[in-house]
C-alpha cells in the first residue's frame, strides 16, 4: 500500500505518463525483491508480483490520465479567462477611441479652416481640448501596452527587487507631472524595504489607482498612497474621501464589464474600467489579488499586497 501510495503522488505530481509507469515498475522490483518471498530474490512469476504489477500500473495510468485532463481543463480555462479579456478590451477600445479621435479631428480642422475667425480665446479652448484628448490617448495606449507585456502565452513577469523608496517616489513625480494640483499623502515604512516587482507595471497600477480617484471621486479632499508590512508581505493601498463606488458595480469593477450607465470610476472617458482591469491583470500576474471597497466616512480604497523579500523569475 505504501507503494501504491507513492506511485499515485509522482503520478500526481508528474506531467505525462513517463514518470507514473517508471516508478510503478521500480515499485513491483522493490515489492518483489524484498516483500515477497522467497526473499531478495527476484522472482517475476509469482502471483503476488503479477498483481502487484497490475495494480501498479492502473494506479499510475489512471492518475496520470486524470491529471492530465485537470491540467488540460486548466489551460482551457485560461485561454478562456484570456479571450474574455481580449473581448472586453476590444469591446471597450471600439467605443472609447472613437470620441477622443473624433474631438481632435474636429478641433484640428476648426482651426485650420475657420482660423482666421476665431479668437484667441476660442483657438486656445480647442488646443486645450487637443491636449486634454492626446493625454487621455497616451494613457489609454500605455494601457494597453501592459495588457501585451501580461497577456501573450510565453510573456513571463520577470520579478526584480525594487527599493520601495524609489518606486513611491517615482510614482508620485510621474503623477505630480499629470496633476501639479493635486496633493498625495503618502505612508511608507521607514525601515529599508525591497520588494521582488516588475517596476513599471506596478508604478503603472498605481498610476492608474492615484488618477482614477482624481478623475472620479467627486468631493475628495483627501488623496492617500500607503504601504504597511504585514509578516513577509507589503500591503500597498490607494484610499480617498470622495463620493465612493456605487455598490451594485463593486463585484464587477475589475472585469471591465459592467453596464454603460454606471458612473465612470476609471481612468478613461468610458465607464468600461480598461485601467482598473488592467491593474487587476498585473497583480494577478504577480501571484496576488487585489481588492476594492468602500470606506466608512466616505470614499473607496483600493489594496493589493505584494511578496517581500528574494524571489525567482515567475
Amino acid at each position: 500500500m505504501i507503494f501504491v501510495f507513492g506511485v499515485f503522488l509522482i503520478s500526481l505530481k508528474t506531467h505525462g505518463y513517463c514518470y507514473g509507469i517508471v516508478s510503478a515498475v521500480l515499485s513491483v522490483f522493490a515489492v518483489n525483491f524484498a516483500f515477497t518471498y522467497p526473499y531478495y530474490t527476484l522472482d517475476f512469476f509469482v502471483e503476488e508480483s503479477i498483481l502487484s504489477a497490475i495494480i501498479m500500473l492502473v494506479v499510475a495510468v489512471s492518475t496520470s490520465t486524470l491529471n492530465s485532463r485537470i491540467r488540460d481543463q486548466e489551460n482551457l480555462r485560461a485561454e478562456s479567462e484570456k479571450e474574455r479579456m481580449r473581448g472586453n478590451l476590444l469591446r471597450a477600445i471600439s467605443h472609447d477611441l472613437r470620441t477622443p479621435l473624433t474631438s481632435i479631428y474636429g478641433s484640428a480642422s476648426t482651426l485650420i479652416s475657420k482660423r482666421n475667425a476665431l479668437s484667441e480665446g476660442q483657438q486656445l479652448k480647442l488646443l486645450g481640448e487637443i491636449q486634454e484628448d492626446s493625454e487621455w490617448l497616451i494613457r489609454m495606449v500605455e494601457n494597453l501596452l501592459a495588457v501585451t507585456r501580461i497577456d501573450g502565452a510565453k510573456v513571463k513577469i520577470v520579478k526584480t527587487p525594487i527599493v520601495l523608496d524609489e518606486l513611491i517616489d517615482s510614482v508620485l513625480m510621474k503623477f505630480s507631472k499629470k496633476h501639479p494640483n493635486q496633493k498625495v499623502i503618502t505612508q511608507i515604512p521607514a525601515e529599508f524595504v525591497d520588494i521582488p516587482m516588475d517596476s513599471i507595471l506596478i508604478e503603472q497600477v498605481l498610476l492608474n489607482f492615484l488618477e482614477n480617484a482624481v478623475f472620479h471621486a467627486k468631493g475628495m479632499t483627501e488623496l492617500k498612497l500607503s504601504v504597511s508590512l504585514a509578516g513577509d508581505k507589503a500591503v500597498f493601498e490607494v484610499a480617498d474621501n470622495g463620493c465612493g463606488i456605487p455598490e451594485e458595480i463593486l463585484d464587477k469593477i475589475f472585469t471591465g464589464c459592467y453596464k454603460k450607465s454606471a458612473a465612470p470610476i476609471d481612468g478613461t472617458r468610458s465607464n468600461m474600467g480598461i485601467g482598473i482591469s488592467v491593474c487587476a491583470a498585473i497583480i494577478k500576474a504577480h501571484g496576488s489579488e487585489i481588492f476594492v471597497e468602500n470606506r466608512k466616512g466616505g470614499g473607496a480604497v483600493f489594496r493589493f499586497s505584494l511578496a517581500r523579500g528574494c524571489d525567482d523569475e515567475q
